[in-house]
């Protein structure tokens, strides 16, 4: 296999465990998955799954009472449980970059705007302050920001929480990364701004030629943005597959339940209660066997009590369940 050919990172076997007192949280399970160049990778889970767990653990930027464990985490071929601390810092920002939840707690509100911007490259770039000054302008100017250059002497709290979602947006692209991971960038946003952010960060990402993990709960997002999904419930991924085929042929029964919790125009009647899934997500404190989802599927049966399976059903659809086409056809 060519370099070129070869997922830009790929990512093997992933445990995030978090020490507690009650005991050990196993926040991320065992997940697989791999990211190719220019790709627009969608990570869909519902609050509480793992999803930003293991956008930190890909960035190392997990807490103290977190540990890491993978039995492959690669970026570009290289091995990312191997670096170094000074190793890893060159990376972050550099050559992978974050786009956080909320801008007002990642921006320092004692910093302008411009001296955020310009550290980025100023740290992983031989560049002058002023090369950095234009490439910050510049940028801002592309994420639709007006008056850039008169907007460097400000601070964040001068800024709606659009505009500081486009500095992050800008900031994370100070350096030109092959990749970048979006953890629900527009949830604290209007919809009207959600939606430009959106056609925005795919304009970015196409004109660019970035990887992008885009991190949401929201399968309205996924369907209008990702080239490829990764359902995660419970810590795992459950199921993966090309945006068309996972929203035309769901075959794990999660995947499934919150597809028919969606209103549909046309059908859904106003008024009309939304379908549910019942019961509730399980604890994931303390040793866990079987299939997470289980307790809360209609097709459940007595082999669920041990791990399924995660099988693929063509090359590019996989699967976490014990009998994906039959819980298909029956559903």
């Amino acid at each position: 296999m060519n370099q070129t050919d070869a997922p830009l990172l790929e990512v093997k076997n992933l445990r995030v465990d978090l020490q507690t007192p009650r005991g050990t949280l196993h926040a991320v399970r065992g997940i697989d998955f791999s990211v190719n160049r220019g790709e627009m990778l969608c990570l869909v889970g519902e609050s509480g799954c793992g999803k930003s767990m293991t956008s930190l653990a890909m960035m190392d930027l997990l807490p103290r009472n977190a540990r890491r464990q993978a039995d492959s985490l690669r970026f570009k071929g290289n091995d990312l449980l191997a670096l170094n601390r000074r190793e890893r810092a060159a990376m972050r920002g550099n050559s992978m970059s974050m786009i956080f939840q909320e801008p007002m707690t990642s921006l320092n509100p004692s910093w302008t705007l411009g001296e955020q911007l310009c550290e980025t490259l100023l740290a992983h770039r031989k560049v002058s302050r002023a090369q950095a000054r234009e490439r910050a302008v510049y940028l801002m100017e592309r994420v639709g920001i007006p008056q850039a250059a008169d907007r460097l002497k400000q601070y964040p709290h001068q800024l709606s929480g659009g505009l500081r979602q486009r500095i992050m947006i800008a900031m994370s692209l100070m350096c030109e990364p092959e990749l970048i991971i979006a953890d629900e960038p527009t949830t604290a946003l209007d919809v009207t701004i959600q939606a430009q952010i959106l056609r925005l960060l795919r304009e970015l990402q196409q004109e660019m030629g970035m990887a992008v993990i885009f991190i949401t709960h929201d399968l309205g997002v996924v369907a209008r943005i990702a080239d490829r999904v990764a359902v995660m419930y419970a810590g795992q991924v459950v199921e993966t597959a090309p945006v068309n085929e996972l929203f035309r042929q769901p075959h794990h029964p999660y995947t499934r339940g919150l597809l028919e919790c969606i209103p549909v125009a046309g059908r859904t009647q106003p008024g009309q209660p939304l379908p549910t899934i019942p019961g509730v997500v399980p604890n994931l404190t303390g040793p866990q066997q079987g299939c997470a989802f289980r307790n809360r599927c209609s097709q459940c049966q007595e082999a669920c009590n041990e791990n399924p399976p995660y099988q693929p059903l063509n090359a590019q659809h996989q699967v976490r369940c014990i009998r994906p086409l039959t819980i298909r056809e029956a559903l």
